[in-house]
């Protein structure tokens, strides 16, 4: 996985992913996100769990409260213009896929720690704020 910083739509997966939204106008692509992780649980690889994150970025960006708001997002506030404001039940999938994908046993959670830095893990927590926010 290429990845140039620690925000959600900080590599290939998730840069990815967001291309995917071009066009569209409901949540399906990021439900089906939500889903493979929850579906997955403890075994989400770390592709998916990227890819889980970004979605979740992208519910937090329908809510109004997004963690990163760069050129990387573009393409999330295109769709957030186009899409109905998200449920708060979708939020709430948003918060178990983002508990899932970031869990410190997960793949994706020990790569992150190997750099001996916290910034994903401080990144991690600033959307999970942004999205429980009533």
């Amino acid at each position: 996985m290429g990845t140039w910083s620690a925000e959600p739509v900080g590599n290939d997966d998730a840069a990815d992913f967001v291309a995917e939204l071009d066009g569209q106008q409901r949540w399906t692509v990021v439900k089906r996100a939500l889903a493979r992780a929850e579906r997955a649980g403890e075994g989400l690889d770390s592709d998916d769990a990227a890819v889980a994150v970004a979605a979740a970025e992208v519910v937090a960006h329908g809510l109004g409260r997004p963690s990163q708001t760069d050129a990387y997002t573009e393409d999330i506030q295109d769709f957030v213009g186009r899409a109905r404001r998200p449920s708060r039940r979708l939020a709430d999938r948003a918060l178990r896929a983002v508990a899932i994908a970031a869990h410190p046993d997960g793949e994706l959670a020990e790569l992150w720690a190997e750099t001996g830095t916290t910034e994903w893990r401080d990144s991690i927590d600033r959307l999970v704020a942004n999205l429980t926010k009533r």
